[in-house]
């Protein structure tokens, strides 16, 4: 089921997964709030100048936030997923998450970036962004 708006894709979810999204969105707007939003591939995803930068969604039994270039993020606490720079860590209950490391990895996520908005022109070969 595809939402249009990520307002609707935080109404969709189950109250406990909403108060994890509720407080992602929050954690993630204030610490990029220079990045444009939008629902991409059905998931709130943040972009910076067209580069998907973080992300989160509803996974059976979590909800998943996830950086595209976390792997080179020098803040600790993502685990690796995907076969090319991307991390995540996933949650349970709002109360898991840590303010503290979210605007740490955000920090990173700003300063360190793949450049994923032109993956596919590379023929999936990812380049770092300066």
């Amino acid at each position: 089921m595809g939402h249009d708006t990520i307002d609707a894709y935080h109404a969709a979810q189950a109250a406990s997964d909403r108060a994890i999204c509720d407080r992602l969105r929050l954690g993630i707007d204030r610490g990029l709030p220079e990045a444009g939003a939008k629902i991409w591939h059905a998931h709130p995803v943040w972009f910076l100048d067209g580069n998907p930068i973080v992300g989160y969604g509803k996974l059976k039994s979590c909800m998943r936030l996830m950086f595209w270039s976390g792997q080179s993020f020098d803040a600790p606490g993502l685990k690796s997923t995907g076969k090319f720079k991307a991390a995540e860590t996933r949650y349970t209950d709002a109360a898991q998450i840590d303010d503290a490391a979210l605007a740490a990895w955000l920090a990173d996520a700003r300063d360190i970036q793949w450049d994923y908005k032109n993956i596919v022109k590379r023929k999936g070969r990812l380049e770092r962004l300066c």
